[in-house]
């Protein structure tokens, strides 16, 4: 199947262009993978499965002009994919490993993506002139939910959201995250659950609103929230 058509079946509507750049972003993670060590998945069905078809299943959650910030974006995943399937929006990618900034921004070049930046920094750095200035933020195979959520929730505007990708592990996650969810200020919204048939592949999209303020000292430096989550 191509790739227009295997978006189609997940009710992802993309053009030939838009194909295209899909299949230059394969080509080029190929090409750099090794130089980068992106990713584990190289054959071809499987990136577009695993990792585009995969990234792009939370676009219907993303409101129009939305501007987006990707933490732990690796390989460009999901920002990429969302930004070419949705062009009206505007994307930021954080990552702490300068190699795969590089990679990102050869990308953005190579795709001519407008609005798109790679960012090199980590989330607790980059937060100091950029709190709650996402209507969005997403992220993808980062970290633990109650580690992910104090990264993630002080970037987003008051009414804003959070997109997470999740595997079958959600519901123990969100057990072990309540306490996190109350002192950031973010309440479910809601799950929403796909299933990838082609792979047998199960995938949750949580969906995370923010109500007020996230208190100013979160996120917390040397690496609290990974040592020490709330």
């Amino acid at each position: 199947m191509r790739i227009i058509e295997i978006f189609n079946k997940y009710g992802v509507k993309i053009d030939k262009n838009q194909e295209k750049m899909f299949e230059n972003y394969y080509k080029y993670l190929i090409e750099e993978n090794e130089k980068y060590n992106l990713t584990a998945i190289t054959e071809e069905n499987e990136v577009i499965f695993k990792h585009f078809l995969d990234s792009v299943l939370a676009v219907k959650n993303i409101t129009k002009n939305a501007k987006i910030i990707d933490i732990g974006s690796g390989a460009g995943f999901p920002a990429i994919p969302l930004k070419i399937v949705r062009p009206d929006l505007t994307i930021y990618m954080v990552d702490s490993l300068n190699k795969r900034v590089n990679f990102l921004n050869e990308l953005i070049k190579k795709l001519n993506l407008d609005n798109t930046f790679a960012i090199h920094s980590r989330a607790e750095d980059f937060i100091k002139n950029n709190r709650e200035k996402f209507d969005f933020a997403v992220a993808r195979a980062v970290a633990p939910l109650n580690t992910l959520l104090e990264y993630l929730i002080p970037y987003v505007k008051v009414g804003g959201k959070l997109l997470i990708y999740k595997s079958q592990k959600l519901d123990e996650e969100l057990e072990t995250a309540q306490n996190a969810l109350k002192i950031l200020c973010g309440n479910v919204d809601k799950v929403e659950n796909f299933f990838i048939e082609e792979y047998n592949l199960e995938r949750k999209i949580l969906v995370i609103n923010k109500y007020k303020p996230t208190p100013a000292k979160y996120p917390r430096s040397q690496n609290k929230p990974k040592l020490k989550p709330l």
